[in-house]
């Protein structure tokens, strides 16, 4: 039966309408993201099918390109949309770290860059640069690739952060492998930026590696 002919609160828009987006499942929430579905399928149908070939929201959303156009009901066109999508909610976190706020809390930042850092496939090293009362500058990612003590310069650490007028900073790098616990070469890095950055009076506030929904504060360990 098509969805138009359900009773209207059935309906995935209109209930989302009536009730908010936080009472739609993932499927009927999914189906109002493809709009349509396919011949013999409604678009909730299609939802639920792409859910339980893929085996999670998540997995569907951080597929590659080419993983994702080869569904059926699928393509180049919805890709482009869902990546526009994720960026928007990015950039929605993003927010609430911006200059005119300071930070709420720890758990503000480490949210924000779980959002950042979670899915890549690849290592990132980001920083944070902050002014004297931690409300944010910006957000810049530094390196890309197997992070180690050769791949991050201390020069251009220090460099950048003088030329945005930053009163500290807060590192962040992810581990594609999901297992957020640092290394020593983790630690012998942050130190060596540590003491860098210190010469030039600018603090390191912390230092958190993401991995699959965690994160690991060295603040928290002491290690700063």
């Amino acid at each position: 039966m098509p969805i138009l002919d359900w009773p209207e609160a059935e309906r995935p828009r209109e209930k989302l309408l009536q009730a908010g987006a936080n009472t739609l499942s993932d499927a009927e929430l999914l189906a109002i993201f493809l709009r349509t579905g396919m011949r013999g399928l409604t678009a909730v149908d299609l939802a639920r099918n792409l859910l339980q070939r893929f085996g999670s929201l998540r997995a569907l959303l951080t597929a590659s390109q080419s993983e994702f156009c080869q569904q059926p009901g699928l393509g180049e066109a919805k890709y482009a949309q869902l990546q526009a999508v994720l960026e928007l909610a990015r950039r929605h976190l993003g927010e609430t770290l911006q200059r005119d706020s300071q930070f709420g809390s720890a758990a503000d930042v480490s949210q924000y860059l779980q959002a950042q850092l979670r899915d890549r496939d690849h290592e990132v090293f980001a920083m944070l640069l902050l002014d004297s009362r931690h409300r944010l500058i910006e957000y810049l990612e530094l390196f890309r690739g197997t992070i180690n003590g050769a791949a991050v310069y201390s020069r251009e650490v220090v460099k950048l952060a003088l030329a945005k007028n930053a009163a500290a900073v807060i590192f962040a790098h992810n581990h594609p492998s999901g297992v957020a616990e640092p290394s020593q070469a983790d630690r012998d890095l942050t130190n060596r930026l540590q003491k860098g950055l210190e010469l030039v009076d600018i603090r390191v506030l912390d230092h958190l590696v993401v991995g699959d929904g965690e994160s690991v504060s060295f603040a928290n360990r002491g290690w700063l």
